[in-house]
């Protein structure tokens, strides 16, 4: 399952994509210095979230804190027959990478959106001991990563972005598969 993503998305294009979408977001006052980089469990990462003040821009720690001792944090969260009534959020990235064999080091493969230059995954957040966390939606593969692994993360497309955080549509319209050909694979080791 996914556990690795890159970001290398300016500031002003998360601007410019919720505006122009008109999703009221609450910005920072100062632009957050978010260099590119490969996002991996326990990294900070920007979210779009929906808090009790409405639609605001942040900076979470990806995985939730482990539900025994020893294990790992929760960085993916099967989504199939499940509501999600609050701690909804959007997670930007320009790409993800999944891993195949059995031999290390494994063959890892990089997915990019066809048609945008990056896309958000579906996720949910909570607040936890060590501060806010989140952790990505997954679902069945699409015939894209279908021969790569047996699980996906939800990518919510741009035009849903505003009914994922608003409630505005169920469940189970948007927690899918993309459709084939939305991404392009490409093997990187």
């Amino acid at each position: 399952m996914c556990n690795r993503f890159r970001n290398e998305i300016p500031y002003d294009e998360y601007r410019a994509a919720f505006s122009s979408r008109r999703i009221p977001v609450r910005w920072p006052e100062a632009a957050p210095n978010l260099e590119p980089c490969d996002i991996r469990p326990t990294d900070r990462a920007p979210v779009i979230r929906q808090a009790a003040e409405g639609v605001e821009f942040a900076q979470l720690r990806w995985g939730f804190a482990p539900a025994r001792p020893k294990a790992g944090p929760v960085i993916n969260f099967r989504s199939e027959g499940r509501r999600f009534s609050h701690g909804r959020c959007l997670v930007p990235a320009s790409c993800f990478y999944e891993f195949t064999g059995t031999s290390r080091p494994k063959t890892m493969w990089r997915f990019s959106p066809v048609r945008e230059p990056w896309f958000c995954f579906a996720g949910i957040w909570r607040p936890g001991a060590s501060g806010d966390a989140f952790t990505l939606l997954t679902t069945s593969p699409g015939e894209d990563v279908r021969p790569f692994h047996d699980r996906q993360m939800v990518i919510i497309a741009p035009a849903d972005w505003h009914a994922w955080l608003s409630f505005r549509k169920p469940e189970e319209e948007l927690l899918r598969p993309l459709p084939p050909g939305s991404l392009a694979v490409e093997q990187v080791r």
